[in-house]
């Protein structure tokens, strides 16, 4: 079912920092930035030979990248996403496994123009899952 990894994605406190990071101190190409009002997050994407990381800024005060970024006020690694064939597919799949989908178990867009799905971070050892259709 899972797919390549596509993004290790980095909750960070100041993208303009976070980006000028990853782009003088590592020499890593990096994307505009993003808004992505309907996930309540600002993005650039830093890219690699094999995959990309993600950089997360919070967008708007309900956003989840705030609540995150409280509790870890240096940032840190927010979520792992992976991609599926058939993100419908691959969601029925995991719930009949006992997963939990977070939200209303419908696919929104992701950055990438895609559908993606959120997976419940105590289903995969601590760690939240996104999947994304490839």
């Amino acid at each position: 079912m899972l797919g390549r990894l596509n993004h290790v994605a980095i909750a960070v406190p100041d993208l303009a920092k976070g980006a000028e990071v990853y782009r003088s101190t590592l020499g890593a190409t990096v994307s505009a930035p993003q808004a992505e009002p309907e996930h309540g997050v600002t993005v650039v994407f830093v890219e690699l030979p094999n995959t990309k990381i993600e950089l997360l800024e919070p967008l708007g005060e309900a956003s989840p990248i705030k609540s995150f970024l409280e509790k870890n006020p240096a940032g840190g690694i927010h979520h792992v996403c992976y991609e599926v064939a058939d993100i419908l597919a691959a969601r029925d799949r995991l719930t009949r496994a006992g997963a939990r989908v977070l939200g209303d178990g419908s696919p929104k867009i992701g950055a990438h123009g895609k559908p993606v799905l959120f997976l419940h971070p105590k289903d995969f050892c601590g760690t939240l899952v996104e999947l994304e259709q490839a």
